[in-house]
């Protein structure tokens, strides 16, 4: 049998240090909870950085950013251009709360300019608990795979009680019909989920189906036939 290398000083060396990074989390937590805490409801919006300001797409999440401004909803975005300058844009233009949730990242993550309220993270896991722990609702815009992480992550987070039935409206419904017909067929067929499964989230046409939904969950709850 072979045997392992020997540790490294490096190793050495990082195990020591190692420990001091819980603090520099607990300060990011302890940041974003004190900057967060706001008396209007705050709409969570994920979706693409690479949606241009002329696609249908951005012009939708503009439009739902001003719409839910003027229902007295303030929006969390990731804070970056795309689809989050569009939301984060919408909000502004609607006098409404406009936050914006900005991460280091090598490429695309630039802040956009229509933030009422800035905060930087240095990790993903408390950025995504900042997305949900104040948020009244999510919606989701077409996106790659961090726009797809956040939607299954929160949908995962409803189905298993982690946190409190909200509505999760789906936008672009061309976009994201292959999905839902491969979650019906393969995921489904295979019963690696349930059918009511299905009502902890609606996929919506456009920004005016997606306000409508969230107004209505709010109004008269959410359907009961998950419990």
């Amino acid at each position: 049998m072979d045997k392992l290398p020997p540790k490294s000083r490096y190793w050495d060396d990082w195990t020591k240090d190692e420990p001091w990074r819980i603090f520099r989390i607990m300060s990011e937590f302890v940041e974003s909870f004190e900057s967060m805490n706001v008396e209007e409801p705050l709409i969570t919006v994920f979706g693409s950085a690479r949606t241009k300001e002329n696609e249908p797409a951005y012009e939708d999440a503009r439009k739902l950013g001003r719409l839910l401004a003027e229902h007295g909803y303030g929006v969390i975005t990731g804070g970056g251009p795309g689809i989050m300058e569009a939301v984060n844009r919408g909000a502004v233009e609607g006098n409404g709360i406009s936050v914006g949730l900005n991460i280091r990242l090598p490429m695309e993550q630039k802040p956009n300019g229509y933030q009422s309220l800035s905060l930087d993270f240095r990790y993903f896991f408390i950025r995504k608990v900042c997305f949900l722990k104040y948020a009244q609702g999510v919606v989701v815009y077409p996106g790659g795979f961090g726009t797809m992480d956040e939607m299954f992550e929160v949908i995962t987070l409803v189905q298993t009680d982690k946190i409190n039935r909200i509505p999760i409206a789906v936008v672009g419904g061309e976009f994201w019909q292959p999905l839902w017909d491969w979650l019906r067929g393969t995921v489904l067929g295979e019963k690696m989920i349930s059918e009511p499964d299905f009502e902890l989230f609606r996929l919506c046409k456009d920004s005016d189906e997606a306000l409508k939904f969230i107004l209505d969950a709010h109004r008269y709850g959410m359907p009961s036939t998950i419990k």
